[in-house]
């Protein structure tokens, strides 16, 4: 055989050796590809808690302790996408995992300067090493970031791809992704990115903790400047917009991570761990501004004196803010402490749902005379809070005045039970303490509510006596809406809160609210709506102990006030539904006309008497000036309304209150009378100087 045919043998068998060997490690590769694509899996990452809009409020690291938010293409400035891929990997929509072009020309650029000058790693070999955690300078390394890239792109699309590096990418410390990135150096999502913003957070996965911004600003600076000038170059940004964004300042230092409703997302994050993404009717607007408002508040205020805030939608039970306390941090406070889930006696304010109650069932009227005297009722003897007494006074005035003699005799006319079971009818949850029945005290806060629960029974009386379940999971299912009070007897209610002097004029103002302070001074409330929005507020200390001066008026009411107007304008509450008497005195049918303890004087016979001014009085009541000050006239007993006379003339007509005041012109004697309601009249005379 001749040297020529045995030199193409010899070529024919070393092909088809390379042939098999080729075959071979072409079957190698798809084996270990193939074997990694089975392995694959997404990262994960932290928890979210975002707003009615989808705006972060709060979110929590990933169990490592590492903040990794998830990202895709469309949570990003499209301008850092293509600055990216312009820096990174222009080729990244063409290749299949590795770029032969940009191996070779790394290789090349190794051997001409004897050092590794680029690493000729795609955007997908990135991401194959974060996810595998893999060495950098390392052959057996770049082999399995080859091996898991081609896994990468079989398994997933290129935007999937894009949205690991989103996730994945690290910049520094325990930060990796995008998201958290721009959160922690600009306070803000990475969809809003300025050029300079977007070419550092491009140029920092790098070399991260080379370049951090927070500890090697002119590092960082130059790093980002290299990037700007490149995108310049390639015609990715513009002159204009190159100078610009050269002379932005790098950020001096990290930003916490949102913590907004701290307290409400721990609580739903409790609830249920394995939800990556809890949505929730907050309005992150609003939030922030009463958080800011609650934490400026709490300055004022002697420590460890806290507040809490719940303002929720009447109409769709939606809660739009919660504060849980001033600040989530404040250990003097015990700020971690949700305070708007902390049961605390509610004072005075359920009696506006006891009144409800006793419209709703006829037993009273607004206008309806109620006795406001001390009194038992089957051994409970309750005392009002300035341990004064005002007589026959209208359930209107009595309400308005808070007085606790009438709510306790309406709330035994209707029945404790009844007022428990209309609470829980509205979502609340009471804690009697016990399990015995409810007692009459509760009228009066004997027992425990939060002010979570408030809002719910205030909430449903401002939407005309219907209660909408309150919610603030935006996922959650919703309860059937219940029916707490009547229409009319939710307007009743609405109008003497709001102030209506009468039933007949309705509700003037643009807020009705109500206040309570619990026994002991411990716990200081107040509850206001007005259209539509309803804002309860509490303030005490986290650890129960009195302090004196605490009062729901002096303290509450100011903060409620100053939370309406953060909200925005007023909506006008409600006009009067069908149904209503509009009738007052002597119109209103006989048994609405006086109730309780009140009839029971009547039918004593007890005729007017004028306590003051004492007949055969002097009074002095000139001033220095030369005139004279109002001499004040008071009556007890009797029917109201009353008419009274000065020397034959009326001065005052159909008055409800037992008091009034007249003007004299001159010195001289006065004949002073008084009419009640049943005709029964009372005479003094008095002289004046």
């Amino acid at each position: 055989m001749s040297p020529r045919r045995r030199l193409a043998q010899l070529g024919i068998l070393i092909g088809m050796m390379l042939l098999i060997a080729g075959l071979w490690g072409y079957s190698a590769i798809e084996q270990a590809v193939a074997r990694r694509v089975t392995m694959l899996s997404q990262p994960p990452v932290g928890v979210e808690v975002v707003d009615r809009e989808g705006r972060l409020l709060r979110a929590f690291p990933v169990s490592d302790g590492r903040w990794r938010l998830a990202a895709d293409g469309h949570d990003v400035d499209p301008r850092f996408v293509k600055m990216l891929l312009t820096w990174e990997d222009k080729r990244f929509f063409s290749h299949h995992g590795i770029d032969p072009q940009a191996l070779l020309r790394a290789a090349w650029q190794s051997l001409s300067y004897g050092r590794i000058v680029s690493g000729g790693s795609t955007l997908t070999m990135q991401v194959a090493r974060m996810l595998n955690q893999l060495p950098t300078g390392s052959f057996a390394a770049k082999i399995e970031q080859i091996l898991t890239a081609l896994a990468l792109e079989r398994r997933y699309d290129k935007a999937e791809i894009l949205a690991l590096y989103l996730r994945l990418a690290p910049y520094g410390g325990n930060v990796e992704g995008i998201r958290a990135a721009s959160l922690v150096l600009f306070g803000k999502e990475p969809r809003q990115l300025t050029a300079a913003e977007a070419a550092l957070l491009v140029a920092l996965p790098q070399s991260p903790e080379r370049y951090r911004p927070d500890r090697f600003p002119k590092r960082a600076k130059a790093a980002r400047d290299r990037v700007l000038k490149r995108m310049a170059s390639r015609g990715v940004i513009d002159a204009g917009q190159e100078h610009r964004a050269l002379a932005e300042p790098i950020p001096g230092r990290r930003l916490a991570m949102p913590t907004l409703a701290p307290h409400l997302a721990d609580r739903l994050h409790r609830a249920d761990p394995t939800r990556a993404h809890i949505a929730v009717t907050i309005d992150k607007t609003l939030q922030t501004r009463l958080e800011t408002y609650a934490l400026t508040k709490a300055k004022s205020l002697t420590s460890p004196l806290s507040l809490a805030i719940v303002v929720a939608d009447s109409i769709t039970g939606e809660i739009i803010a919660d504060i849980g306390s001033p600040d989530y941090f404040d250990r003097r406070r015990q700020g971690f402490v949700d305070l708007t889930e902390a049961p605390r006696s509610p004072g005075s304010t359920l009696k506006p749902l006891i009144y409800g109650l006793a419209f709703e069932r006829g037993i009273a009227h607004p206008e309806s005379l109620i006795d406001d005297a001390p009194a038992g009722f089957a051994g409970y003897t309750p005392q009002n809070f300035d341990h004064q007494f005002d007589g026959v006074i209208t359930a209107r005035r009595a309400l308005q005045l808070s007085r606790n003699l009438p709510a306790v005799e309406l709330l035994s006319a209707v029945g404790p039970s009844r007022l428990v079971e209309r609470m829980r009818r509205a979502g609340a949850t009471p804690k009697l303490g016990d399990r015995s029945l409810p007692g009459l005290a509760i009228g009066l806060g004997g027992l425990g509510m939060t002010l979570e629960d408030l809002v719910r029974i205030y909430a449903g009386i401002a939407n005309g006596g219907l209660s909408i379940p309150l919610h603030v999971d935006a996922d959650a299912p919703r309860s059937t809406p219940r029916r707490i009070l009547s229409r009319q007897a939710a307007w009743y209610v609405t109008s003497i809160l709001s102030g209506a002097t009468s039933t007949t004029k309705g509700s003037p103002g643009l807020i009705a609210h109500k206040t309570g302070t619990s026994y002991g001074y411990r716990d200081a409330w107040t509850i206001g709506y007005d259209g539509r929005d309803v804002v309860g507020v509490w303030l005490g200390r986290p650890d129960g102990a009195p302090v004196p001066g605490l009062i729901g008026q002096d303290m509450a009411v100011p903060v409620m006030r100053d939370v309406f107007s953060r909200i925005g304008p007023r909506r006008r509450l409600p006009g009067p539904p069908s149904g209503i008497l509009a009738l007052s005195g002597a119109g209103l049918p006989p048994p609405l006309q006086r109730i309780g303890r009140a009839a029971e004087r009547l039918e004593t016979g007890l005729t007017p008497e004028i306590v003051y001014p004492p007949d055969k009085s002097r009074i002095a009541l000139g001033d220095d000036a030369g005139g004279m000050a109002p001499l004040y006239l008071k009556v007890r007993n009797g029917r109201p309304p009353f008419t009274w006379y000065v020397d034959g003339v009326p001065v005052d007509r159909d008055q409800l209150l037992r008091q009034s005041t007249f003007q004299p012109t001159e010195p001289g004697f006065l004949s002073i009378s008084v009419v009640d309601g049943r005709g029964a009249a009372a005479r003094t005379n008095v002289f004046v100087k």
